[in-house]
């Protein structure tokens, strides 16, 4: 049975109290904005190549993406990131020819319409209540672990914004980007929040004693968990961009740019859907849909409708696409990475929202100018907690046959760099060990009464 969430517009009873649920803090208002910036380690490394490679439009991109982080900071309750589809900003960027921004938006538009209609039809909901626990796992573990290689990498090597890669040469260690510079917010990131354990548990732990030690111990804890570290490190990223290149100043142009349709072809189509569309649906439908799904009920005890997720990431394509804004979806990475950080709840993504209005209304294109020269050392550092978080949720595999289905599918994703290869890799393994394991003397035994049945509705006929 699919568990039930709160419909997206309420009736007119109960909608205030409905609204002002939603409008709850769950955490000091410092962590919820500290977690408010824990997934763009992904977000603007991907938007910045996009806006430099392929011509994105960042204003559009910016305003279209607050008000998703709005709507599902509201719907969900939760802090639902909203972030890129990365096979597709992989291939628009990384193979030759790049798409074209009406090719983009095509490839954002066929996944979101599959994932809409897989919602539409409960079909989501049927393989979202199929697929074994242990397969999810190993999907989110391989999608953790490369978020953290590639945060390391984003940390020890310059980075190539045409490639969306990091480049072959070191980074140096002084410097506004250098080693020093992303090794102290690493340090102060680990100092303030430790492993990322949640503030009850320690709380919990620390009141089996009483003794004086164990409630300095408490006070300490307790004042370092408050400090908003991701929020602090962003915004120190965000003065050294201006110190970078102080001819930002002159570059920046106040207002957003004009709204207008997509012209797409049916060639765009055509290239948008096998190009990019085909490797991304399975991502999404795993990533975006399942893994968040799963994840939600791990961290904060709320398992969400697989149902209403996919129908949020459809609709949201299925309306920004068309005005040229970037492709998204829902990711597991970016949800732990804002729990990381403290968000609790759908206020921290609300704040985000209205941060990204705010940027896209009074900077517009121009606010390119300010992320080209953003410290990826600091996103790296970001993104290396995000990656950790999520792997770690793979932690309640207890049975030797869990773990063994698990780490096979992850090694698969990563070996391949396709999450559905080692999808299909996963279940495969499962079915094989489920099989090996089966009690055939059941079957035998229904075979043996159904034969013996049959031989006496013979022989009755004989008998008269």
């Amino acid at each position: 049975m699919e568990p039930t969430t709160t419909p997206l517009l309420p009736g007119d009873r109960g909608r205030c109290g409905w609204l002002r649920r939603r409008l709850r803090l769950k955490n000091p208002l410092s962590s919820e904005l500290s977690g408010a910036v824990g997934d763009l380690g992904t977000f603007i490394p991907i938007v910045l190549t996009l806006t430099l490679v392929s011509n994105l439009d960042l204003s559009t991109t910016l305003i279209f993406t607050g008000f998703y982080n709005i709507a599902t900071g509201l719907l969900f309750d939760i802090p639902m990131p909203v972030q890129p589809m990365k096979s597709i900003a992989a291939v628009a960027v990384s193979e030759s020819p790049h798409l074209t921004p009406s090719q983009i938006a095509a490839a954002g538009a066929s996944t979101a319409a599959t994932l809409l209609l897989l919602g539409a039809t409960g079909a989501m909901s049927f393989l979202y209540n199929l697929i074994p626990l242990p397969v999810v796992r190993g999907v989110q573990l391989s999608q953790g672990l490369q978020f953290a290689f590639t945060a390391i990498k984003y940390v020890r090597f310059n980075y190539d914004a045409a490639t969306l890669k990091p480049s072959s040469s070191p980074r140096t260690w002084l410097g506004l980007d250098g080693l020093i510079l992303a090794l102290a917010a690493l340090l102060f990131i680990i100092l303030s929040t430790g492993s990322g354990y949640d503030r009850d548990a320690e709380d919990g732990d620390l009141a089996e004693t009483s003794s004086n030690q164990s409630q300095s111990r408490r006070r300490r804890l307790r004042l370092l968990s408050s400090i908003p570290s991701a929020l602090i490190v962003f915004a120190i990223g965000l003065v050294l961009c201006f110190i970078r290149d102080p001819s930002i100043f002159k570059d920046l142009k106040f207002g957003p740019a004009k709204f207008h349709i997509l012209r797409i072809s049916w060639d765009d189509w055509k290239i948008g859907f096998v190009r990019a569309a085909i490797p991304q649906i399975p991502l999404s439908v795993l990533n975006s849909v399942i893994a968040v799904c799963k994840l939600s009920n791990d961290l904060f005890d709320k398992e969400l409708s697989a149902t209403t997720v996919s129908i949020s990431v459809g609709v949201m394509n299925l309306i920004g696409c068309w005005f040229g804004a970037m492709p998204v979806c829902h990711g597991a990475g970016g949800l732990a990475g804002q729990y990381r950080f403290g968000a609790r709840s759908g206020l921290s993504v609300i704040f985000l929202g209205i941060g990204k209005l705010i940027v896209g209304l009074v900077f517009g294109n121009s606010f390119v100018r300010i992320l080209s020269q953003f410290p990826i050392g600091i996103l790296g550092v970001l993104l290396l907690f995000a990656g950790i978080e999520l792997a770690m949720a793979s932690k309640d595999m207890n049975t030797k046959e869990d773990s063994f289905i698990m780490l096979v599918c992850a090694a698969v994703s990563m070996t391949g760099s396709s999450a559905a290869l080692g999808f299909g890799c996963g279940v495969v393994l499962y079915l094989l060990l489920k099989l090996r394991t089966l009690d055939c003397s059941s079957v035998t035994l229904f075979s043996q009464s159904n034969d013996g049945s049959r031989d006496d509705s013979e022989a009755a006929p004989r008998a008269v």
